[in-house]
Parts: C-alpha cells; structure tokens; sequence
C-alpha cells in the first residue's frame, strides 16, 4: 500500500509538473505569436461613390451626410472642398478638424462610412453576367462567380486570369478555379479595381 501511495504521490508530482511547465509554454511569447496573428486588418479607404457622415460634436449646422464625388472630394460648411478619396475615416476626420479649427474651439469630427460603394471589380468573359460588381464586403474568385451568375457552358475554369493594379505595376495571374473549389490552393482575395477574365 505504501509503495502504491508513493508511486501516485510521483506520478501526482510529475503530472503538477507537467500542466506548469505546458501552461508557462502555451503564455510564452512565442505561442501566443503563432497562436494569434500579429497584423492588425487594414484600414477602409474611402473611395469614390461613397456616403460619409460627418459629424462636428455640438455644431448640428456643421454635420450633415455627403456622397464622395467622382473627383474624390466631398464639400462641407466652412472647410468647403476636402480631399476624402485615398484617406481612411481617421485621416478624414483629424483633417476636416484641423480645417475648423479658425472656426470652431477644439472642434472634435467623426467620420462613419455609411455606404461602401466604390469597391468594385470587373468581370467579363464567359460568365452570364459580366460587367461592373460591387463589393460590401471582403470577397473572394470563389464567391465572386456565383455572384455574377456562374460560368457558361463555354468556359474554362481552370485558366481564370485576374489582372491587378498595385501601384504603378499590373500583375497579371493565372487561376485553376477547380483547384481552388477541391481546397487544393487558397481562395483568391479579390481587391477593388480587381479585372477577372474567364476565357
């Protein structure tokens, strides 16, 4: 009996031990890094076609809902025109704030995003309704073709080309749709301005 009390009195050590040491590695650093991505979701940019509400905290004749015009700029009492396309709702707003600054003490602005409306991609080819898309949300090639009303009988699939503009470079690449519906490689992230060609 003694010698059996012993033996789980080590193994009751030995397992203690055990959930310490796992519990000091699963908190270090380096799980909770590989455990938890590290980037931050990029920002919205505000593009063309949007609907912005501009609020101006105790200034209701200053806050108002606009559309971003094609040119990118939206029009307000005091600040007139403002640059709001390439800028996200946190750079917008600090920046109307410091326009109204020689009118309003401290003004504190918030930008909301009402309608996202200048996300958009282009899908021509053999799909039955190609043509200019807009995107409410992250999408990617595989949501993208139901979206547009699936593939023709003539289609290929497997040579999807999708044309993208970063910067000053177009990437062109080539995508196996099939492959990509098997989970054989990853759907495709679609980006605004994205030109899907299904041959």
């Amino acid at each position: 009996m003694r010698r059996t009390m012993r033996r789980r009195s080590r193994i009751g050590k030995a397992g203690s031990l055990f959930v310490v040491l796992f519990l000091a590695w699963a908190c270090s650093p380096a799980y909770v890094e590989k455990s938890v991505k590290s980037e931050p979701p990029e920002a919205y940019v505000i593009g063309p076609e949007d609907i912005l509400n501009i609020y101006v905290w105790k200034e209701e004749t200053l806050s108002r809902t606009v559309p971003v015009r094609v040119d990118g700029k939206i029009s307000l009492p005091l600040v007139n025109e403002i640059q709001a396309a390439g800028q996200t709702p946190q750079q917008l707003q600090e920046m109307i704030a410091q326009r109204l600054k020689d009118f309003v003490a401290d003004p504190v602005v918030s930008v909301i995003v009402m309608e996202s409306n200048s996300i958009k991609v282009y899908v021509s080819g053999q799909v039955r309704n190609p043509g200019v898309h807009r995107l409410r949300s992250e999408t990617t090639l595989l949501q993208i073709i139901p979206m547009v009303g699936g593939f023709t009988e003539w289609a290929n699939p497997k040579k999807i080309l999708v044309i993208r503009k970063e910067g000053d470079k177009e990437i062109r690449m080539t995508v196996n749709y099939k492959k990509m519906v098997d989970g054989k490689i990853p759907a495709l992230v679609l980006k605004p301005g994205d030109t899907i060609i299904v041959p």
